[in-house]
């Protein structure tokens, strides 16, 4: 072994005994995103998993965005929650049943959820507080090939991003 090669060993050999003392106690960050590790079940989490303090899911018609009447309760309730919430922010995620090709239920699933995010905007929600994004039918709600789980999975995902 040379001279730099033991000087190299000696220095990363120093170096990974001093990285422990230098660590700090990690103190939680308010405005991080919530995420499996630090959820607050009363302030992160989605509709679809009833955690998200009260924020519900939206259901709709097949090859729909309309709102029928319950979706609209079901966001003028959110809208409410959000308003007695300033801080939280929500990305809406739109969601389509398993008919109909990919890029369709992409684009459908975008649809709906810009629909939510243009109801929530109109209802008093600033929109730097909302995103969107689309995962068509890709990520099912219920597994299945009947008309129930086809509803299940029509549907807006609002999931907490910061609170």
């Amino acid at each position: 072994m040379n001279k730099l090669s033991m000087l190299l060993l000696a220095l990363l050999t120093l170096g990974s005994l001093a990285l422990p003392a230098c660590s700090k106690k990690k103190v939680a960050d308010e405005n991080a995103i919530p995420t499996a590790a630090n959820a607050d079940e009363n302030l992160s989490g989605d509709s679809d998993s009833g955690k998200a303090m009260g924020l519900q899911t939206v259901h709709f018609a097949l090859d729909s965005f309309l709102f029928d009447s319950e979706a609209k309760n079901v966001l003028a309730t959110n809208a409410k929650i959000l308003k007695d919430k300033p801080r939280v922010k929500v990305q809406i995620e739109g969601h389509c049943d398993a008919r109909g090709g990919v890029q369709y239920n992409v684009a459908l699933g975008e649809t709906r959820a810009n629909s939510a995010k243009k109801f929530l905007i109109e209802s008093g929600i600033s929109a730097d507080r909302i995103t969107v994004i689309s995962f068509g039918k890709e990520k099912p709600l219920a597994m299945g090939d009947t008309e129930e789980a086809y509803a299940k999975n029509r549907r807006d995902n609002l999931v907490i991003t910061s609170k």
